[in-house]
């Protein structure tokens, strides 16, 4: 009997836990079609195929849900971007890959930060997070100048940028391969400078 119980409350859990994963699925693939603002609890219900109390009992309010697919974007888009320090092929493979899934989702953020403060909350948190993916990634081949070094980061956050991706990828047209080959040649040509 106690075995019994304790699978039919494993179950339970599980059941809840993938429950607050569709309707946090459901918020981001939202949050990258179209503005925060505009984002109403009903169609998020709709989306993750659950109602909106059961939102409501999961988050408690739109705004926690909000916080909580923010935390849970942040962990995504880490795991995303995990590269070996070093590789620079792998590390613009994995960065042209990453932006193929988001980039899109991510300048449709951009284009609100100065006028929706979560919007701005989360470019401010995913500039941070990207500069410091640089600084990981390409650290181990970057000189000890402190000085050089930072302004090395400042030129590599641009070469790898999702704006610099969106100039090759959408703007020029470039498929996913060339715009990770031109990316590559830019952060060569800057760390050949060391």
């Amino acid at each position: 009997m106690k075995n019994t119980r304790q699978y039919v409350m494993r179950s339970r859990a599980e059941q809840v836990e993938q429950t607050r994963q569709r309707i946090l699925y459901a918020t981001l693939g939202l949050a990258f079609e179209r503005p925060i603002v505009g984002i109403a609890l009903p169609e998020i219900a709709e989306r993750a195929d659950v109602s909106v109390q059961t939102i409501l009992r999961q988050f408690g309010s739109r705004d926690a849900l909000f916080d909580a697919t923010e935390e849970f974007a942040e962990r995504e888009v880490l795991a995303e971007r995990e590269t070996v320090p070093g590789d620079i092929d792998h590390a613009v493979d994995t960065i042209v890959e990453h932006y193929e899934r988001r980039g899109d989702g991510v300048l449709l953020l951009l284009g609100q930060e100065s006028w929706e403060p979560r919007a701005a909350h989360i470019t401010a948190s995913g500039r941070a997070l990207h500069r410091a993916w640089v600084e990981r990634v390409f650290g181990p081949l970057l000189t000890e100048d402190l000085v050089e070094r930072e302004t090395l980061i400042d030129l590599l956050v641009v070469a790898t940028d999702v704006f610099t991706w969106k100039l090759l990828r959408r703007d020029r047209g470039h498929n996913p391969a060339e715009t990770a080959g031109r990316m590559k040649r830019m952060v060569a040509a800057l760390l050949e400078r060391i």
